[in-house]
């Protein structure tokens, strides 16, 4: 149902009339807040971060309580979850919890450190707070460039998810069946490494790194391969 919500309970497929009962009649009636948990898209790893939208008080206030290392302020994917709540006027992020069917037994805890502080920032649970994005640093960007493969071959990575990487350094080399470079792949931008494919093989049109950056002036209708 991801890229369905909020539904339509009358909609032609059925996901959309699946997503538009749940939405309308369980999760809208009962929800002040929420989040959104995901993990990356298949074949890709990804860093712990947080989408959100940071121009909402009460969405900022509980993203910043996440020690994770990044932020992504930003409206974007339609259909998604988190984003039909905003819609709806109840606030709600969405955490990438890391690469899709991975057991991450270091990233996972910052998440769960993360969640504990909500509970306890809305009074649902008591104690003390635990570590928040100010204590590691967190990078807020409010966009994000993918890198797409021109060519079919091999990819071999030159930098690491988290790492700072400036406009026109050497992110990724790719080579044919006989080692051969057939081409090389740099950054746009200055940001941050927040999504690199996981998959050697790779062919043209594949994105092979996605970086986090904070653009300049308006932001909002990009659109993101997967």
């Amino acid at each position: 149902m991801n890229r369905e919500w909020p539904g339509n309970e009358n909609g032609f497929t059925a996901p959309s009339r699946h997503a538009g009962l749940l939405f309308n009649r369980l999760l809208r009636p009962n929800a002040d807040a929420a989040i959104d948990f995901h993990t990356g898209t298949s074949g890709f790893e990804v860093t712990a971060f947080n989408i959100a939208s940071m121009d909402v008080p009460e969405i900022r206030s509980m993203v910043e309580l996440y020690p994770v290392g990044q932020i992504f302020d930003n409206h974007i994917y339609p259909g998604v979850l988190h984003n039909a709540f905003v819609d709806a006027g109840i606030p709600s992020f969405c955490p990438e919890v890391g690469a899709a069917r991975v057991l991450d037994l270091e990233m996972i805890p910052l998440f769960v450190e993360g969640t504990m502080n909500v509970l306890k920032h809305h009074g649902i649970l008591a104690g003390p707070m635990g570590r928040t994005g100010k204590d590691v640093g967190v990078f807020l960007g409010n966009s994000a460039v993918p890198v797409v493969a021109t060519q079919g071959g091999f990819i071999e990575h030159l930098v690491k998810l988290n790492d700072k990487v400036e406009a026109g350094q050497k992110v990724a080399i790719q080579r044919n069946s006989f080692g051969e470079v057939v081409a090389e792949y740099t950054s746009s931008v200055n940001g941050e490494i927040a999504g690199q494919r996981s998959e050697v093989p790779s062919g043209p049109g594949d994105p092979l790194v996605f970086i986090l950056f904070k653009k300049a002036g308006p932001v909002g209708g990009e659109t993101y391969p997967e």
